[in-house]
């Protein structure tokens, strides 16, 4: 029996350092802030309008840098792409504790969105796929399910030092910069190398299979995977934004219980993204990413009460338990397909380029959610029509998604037309 080549063992070294990277660079520039709103409004002196202006400036600026990301991946390497990102979330993490204002909190977010595109989701994802012939679907999920796993712990792991009045969250993103830096920093200069050359058991021939940009920029299937993908990221991120302050001012939760409960969202979010990204080694992925937005739209569904010919918000806490497991799963769901339907639509010839391009289009589709979903709040009181427009939206994810089809070759071009 031959023994497994050491670049073939190696790949789950890899594996396991992109975990690390990406659960730490997603969960710390995107859940915990989002986690932290109700204590950054308390501390800024400013309304739920202009505290989500943050983590939308992330998002803006990560959609417009994405493109380039991409082009820099497929022309550099994706490990020097990774390095670059990793120095620069390391100077935005250690700077943030230290913010002095709304506006020195804002330069922090754009230098985030920088540090997100060159070491977040799309280049661990390209180097995933280049090191994982077999079992692709499975180790995207798990890479993917790396940042539900931070959105569930890191809040809670920090919340006894953000809670108590002698410490506050400064101490706790203090604490999380730390820890990015001994176990995602280091790693990622230390540990990882580029994908197996021939000689070994991996097939790098598998990059070059698939369609180019310019191909893939014809097809229904790419608008069609960019709006669904912006759609479900708007529901997402406008959802995952506001919900603590929806807990803790409208439904009355104490600042615990909402932490808890968002948590929870990110801890079924993990368990979703790991089945869903199982289930797709077997069935179309397409098929698993409509089954994971309908999943997504029936838990905003969950939000609603209808009574007495009114509708409102729920403000049971067994309810709102039941909307967080179920929003949860389809969020984790729809995270990981985004990205295993648009390898197996387009292959791997220009993914870098393809995967930015829909990076940008759902950045852009996530700031909206963000700062739309914050400042209609902010002007009509409560949170009823902004779930309502997340709903919607939702929805239109689901009409999206049912259009997308493989597109392999220029023949079959026509036939997504």
């Amino acid at each position: 029996m031959m023994n497994p080549s050491p670049d073939n063992q190696y790949r789950w070294t890899i594996a396991v350092v992109a975990v690390l990277i990406y659960f730490f660079t997603n969960g710390m520039a995107i859940f915990v802030p989002q986690n932290l709103f109700p204590r950054l409004m308390e501390d800024f002196s400013v309304t739920s309008a202009v505290i989500s202006r943050s983590a939308g400036i992330t998002l803006l600026a990560a959609a417009f840098l994405a493109p380039f990301a991409g082009a820099l991946i497929d022309r550099f390497g994706v490990i020097r792409i990774i390095r670059a990102g990793l120095v620069v979330m390391l100077i935005c993490f250690i700077s943030y504790p230290f913010a002095g204002s709304i506006e020195q909190l804002y330069v922090i977010h754009a230098g985030l969105a920088l540090g997100l595109v060159c070491s977040g989701l799309m280049p661990n994802v390209v180097l995933i796929t280049a090191w994982f012939q077999k079992g692709r679907g499975s180790m995207i999920g798990i890479l993917a399910a790396g940042s539900s796993l931070a959105g569930a712990v890191l809040p809670l792991a920090i919340s006894p030092l953000v809670l108590n009045p002698n410490y506050g969250w400064r101490w706790g993103m203090g604490a999380l910069a730390i820890a990015f830096f001994c176990f995602a920093f280091v790693p990622g200069f230390l540990l990882l190398k580029s994908a197996p050359t021939p000689d070994n058991d991996a097939d790098t021939t598998a990059p070059a299979d698939g369609v180019e940009l310019r191909i893939a920029m014809r097809s229904i299937t790419l608008w069609a995977l960019a709006l669904g993908s912006a759609c479900l990221w708007f529901s997402i991120q406008s959802m995952n934004s506001q919900v603590t302050i929806f807990f803790e001012q409208e439904a009355a939760l104490t600042p615990q219980r909402a932490t808890l409960l968002f948590s929870l969202i990110f801890w079924c979010s993990f368990f979703g993204k790991f089945l869903f990204g199982a289930v797709s080694d077997f069935i179309a992925k397409r098929h698993v990413m409509q089954i994971a937005s309908c999943i997504l739209f029936l838990g905003c569904l969950l939000l609603f009460n209808y009574s007495g010919g009114e509708l409102s918000l729920t403000t049971d806490s067994l309810r709102l338990t039941f909307f967080a497991a179920v929003f949860g799963f389809g969020f984790g769901g729809c995270f990981t397909m985004i990205q295993l339907v648009a390898v197996e639509s387009f292959g791997q010839r220009s993914l870098g380029k393809i995967l930015g391009f829909i990076v940008f289009i759902d950045s852009i589709g996530a700031a909206l959610g963000t700062v739309l979903i914050g400042q209609l709040r902010t002007s009509t009181g409560n949170y009823l029509v902004p779930f309502l427009v997340v709903t919607a939206v939702a929805a239109t994810a689901i009409l999206a998604v049912s259009l997308i089809k493989p597109v392999t070759s220029s023949a079959d071009l026509s036939a997504t037309r």
